[in-house]
């Protein structure tokens, strides 16, 4: 009994080992005019970051350690980016969409795929966040430069409408599921969650000497 209670600790002693030596922040290198990494904390726990130009997104979670892999996980989506606030009717021959937010900036970053069975199209909002369709579609999908790797569809009626949407708050938070990455000699390699399929390098940043 007591060879076994023995090995039990000495497992969780080099496993809290092993996470104080992964453990620290990892940047990512090779990419123009992009910031973006990973901290890895000693208690499991990650935070992410990317900023590009005015975007500035985020996520975190908790890593586990397999083999010699990295996984990291963040709670589930929460799902849809917009959300549908008001609907009324509308004067108009076909419908109105329009998206209302305090940061009237971020309009100009969000598009409107419309569609019906014969029609696809693509549509950027006014100044203002409206966007008046050309035809009588049958649902709209928010594409969105915030977060390009998702998409929010919503049916509507084709009758003409005047819908009216918010960003829902986690709008610029990166959720992971089972990512993994690559550990070795203070390096994570592996696929970054905004960017193409290659393969990027995050190196730790040293510690600076005493």
């Amino acid at each position: 009994m007591k060879t076994a209670l023995f090995f039990i600790f000495t497992c969780l002693i080099l496993n809290l080992n092993a996470q104080k030596n992964i453990a620290g922040e990892y940047y990512l290198q090779g990419v123009m005019e992009t910031a973006s990494g990973f901290k890895l904390n000693a208690d499991s726990t990650f935070e992410f970051f990317f900023s590009y130009g005015a975007l500035d997104r985020y996520g975190s979670g908790k890593w586990s350690m397999n083999k010699d892999s990295i996984i990291l996980n963040s709670k589930p989506s929460p799902g849809k980016d917009f959300k549908l606030t008001n609907f009324i009717a509308s004067t108009n021959k076909f419908s109105t969409i329009k998206i209302e937010d305090s940061n009237t900036n971020l309009y100009r970053f969000v598009y409107c795929r419309a569609k019906t069975a014969t029609e696809d199209s693509i549509f950027s909002f006014e100044n203002d966040g409206s966007l008046v369709l050309p035809f009588a579609a049958d649902s709209i999908e928010f594409l969105s430069e915030l977060c390009p790797e998702r998409s929010s569809v919503f049916a509507i009626d084709r009758s003409p409408m005047i819908y009216t949407f918010n960003f829902q708050p986690w709008i610029l938070e990166v959720f992971f599921n089972q990512a993994a990455f690559h550990f070795a000699d203070d390096y994570l390699e592996g696929r970054h969650p905004l960017l193409d399929d290659k393969v990027y390098r995050f190196e730790k940043e040293k510690a600076p000497n005493p």
